[in-house]
């Protein structure tokens, strides 16, 4: 699957958005300073991969993981292939778990399979990709993206995916470590 046009436009505008995107604040990049353990453990969850199979996040004991929401149709779809270069620098210290998801101005339309061919094809993702829902809060929103985003679940933090590639990093013992917003990139030294 080849790059569509608006596709292809995005890719060559990605380092123009990511030059002038505003400088990170604090409300860029959110830490859980105070080391606060959650609620509802992260191991309790799971989720269906992009081929159907259920993951338990048992299978992520000891390991850091990095959540990320994404889309092939966004400005920041490049970071597809900034995730995809952390994830082979990092392979043995952290799991990348994409999360399509078409809740920002549906750029993300395509199906599981689709999107799955479309991040192999144009950016050559070898990382694990959940199998497309809502990560937005509502009454379908994903439990995983619940738990992210609910205070009384991951034991401090509220906010949900503001756009696409927001980033929720949890660290080797289940714990919401921090939360990147979309502008963040894979290859920042914060992250």
């Amino acid at each position: 699957m080849a790059l569509s046009f608006r596709q292809r436009f995005m890719k060559m505008l990605y380092p123009l958005i990511m030059k002038f995107a505003p400088s990170r604040t604090k409300e860029k990049i959110m830490r859980n300073k105070e080391q606060v353990t959650p609620p509802v453990s992260f191991y309790s969850l799971q989720a269906t991969l992009n081929n159907g199979k259920p993951f338990s996040f048992e299978a992520l004991k000891g390991q850091k993981v990095l959540w990320v929401n994404t889309a092939s149709n966004c400005g920041f779809t490049n970071q597809y292939a900034e995730l995809q270069q952390l994830h082979e620098r990092k392979k043995d210290e952290l799991v990348i778990i994409g999360f399509p998801a078409n809740d920002f101005k549906e750029q993300e339309k395509g199906s599981d399979e689709e999107i799955a061919q479309f991040c192999q094809v144009n950016f050559g993702v070898t990382f694990p990709l959940a199998k497309k829902s809502q990560v937005v809060k509502g009454a379908t929103q994903n439990p995983v993206f619940h738990w992210l985003s609910q205070k009384d679940q991951n034991g401090w933090n509220d906010v949900e995916p503001t756009w696409n590639f927001s980033k929720y990093l949890i660290d080797e013992s289940g714990r919401l470590e921090a939360y990147f917003e979309p502008n963040v990139s894979p290859n920042d030294i914060e992250l």
